[in-house]
């Protein structure tokens, strides 16, 4: 599409320059995401010369996709809706205060009686 298969790039170092540099596809399917959809995102790590690549796919991926990001391992993530939810748990504090507009959330605390 328009994007060229990317919809983030993102590099270290002051300019963004540096490694490691990452591409990242967003795809919010109804179903999961088959293999087709992984090994283009390789082809677009290639050609922007990215050293990562993180697929983020809210429903999943398939089998053939799975076996697919596990051959490329050192390359290559896939966060899947908990994987997202997660991560933006672990992070809000550190969330720009926009995004925390959109995204409102609130600590709760309950007592852990698991271990009793």
């Amino acid at each position: 599409g328009a994007d060229e298969g990317v919809d983030i790039l993102a590099g270290s170092g002051t300019l963004g320059f540096e490694s490691p540099k990452i591409c990242v596809q967003v795809k919010s399917s109804n179903n999961p995401i088959d293999v087709t959809v992984v090994r283009e995102l390789e082809g677009v790590m290639k050609n922007f010369k990215a050293d990562h690549g993180l697929l983020v796919a809210w429903n999943g991926i398939t089998k053939n996709a799975e076996d697919e990001t596990k051959r490329a391992f050192f390359s290559l993530r896939v966060w899947k809706q908990e994987d997202i939810v997660d991560e933006i748990i672990k992070n809000y504090e550190n969330i720009d205060s926009s995004i925390k507009a959109e995204l409102p959330l609130k600590s709760i605390f309950l007592f852990d009686d698991s271990e009793t």
